[in-house]
Order: structure tokens, then C-alpha cells, then sequence
């Protein structure tokens, strides 16, 4: 499996501090599970709705993955998902967008590769 840019949705709070240190250890929630969560274009929508439903400060921080060692695991709906057991080096990132709320309470995605 594989996909060249994939996405990871985080607070500002998270990724201000990535910022300063130079790199992404992972939220509260890839801390505890010991791994970095990413998304597919395809998934992240769902990623979005299932975990991040109301929050409105956050990003969507697109990422190539060429360089990165990924696992790709099945998660939710048996799908794979990719999974960076590591720290994220902050070269590997294409892009970091807003991710909005809409009137009808969904996040706003921009245009994704």
C-alpha cells in the first residue's frame, strides 16, 4: 500500500510546538498508542467526522510520505492505515492548511493531492 501525500489533522496548539522543536512527536493520542496516525485523502474525512467532530482549532498538515518509514495497518473498516512508529521530521511536510468549520458543523477541507 501506499500514497504519496498523507494527512495528519492536529490542534495548533500541537503543531506550533512541532514548529519549535523541529520536528512532530505525535499528539496526546499517538503518545499513548506509540505510533504517529495518518490519513489517506480518501480517509481523512472519516478520520475527521469520527475523531475531531466540533473541534475548531485545527490543521490539516499534509506530508509527503516517500520518506518516511511507514507501517501500513489495518484500522477502522478494515482499511489500511499509515502509521510512522517515529518522529516526524518536519521536511517531510508539504503543506499545513486550516481546517474550518462549516455551518453544518463539518470541517472544510482544501484541495488535497
Amino acid at each position: 500500500m501506499s500514497a504519496r501525500t498523507i494527512y495528519k489533522i492536529v490542534t495548533e496548539s500541537e503543531w506550533r510546538a512541532a514548529e519549535a522543536k523541529g520536528r512532530f512527536e505525535g499528539s496526546a493520542v499517538d503518545l499513548r498508542d506509540g505510533f504517529i496516525h495518518f490519513s489517506t485523502a480518501a480517509q481523512v474525512r472519516e478520520t475527521a467526522a469520527k475523531h475531531f467532530a466540533g473541534a475548531a482549532d485545527l490543521l490539516l498538515v499534509a506530508v509527503d510520505s516517500a520518506p518516511l518509514d511507514l507501517r501500513w495497518e489495518v484500522s477502522r473498516g478494515g482499511d489500511l492505515f499509515p502509521h510512522l512508529y517515529g518522529v516526524l521530521d518536519l521536511g517531510a511536510v508539504k503543506r499545513v492548511d486550516p481546517l474550518p468549520l462549516c455551518a453544518s458543523g463539518e470541517h472544510r477541507f482544501p484541495a488535497m493531492d
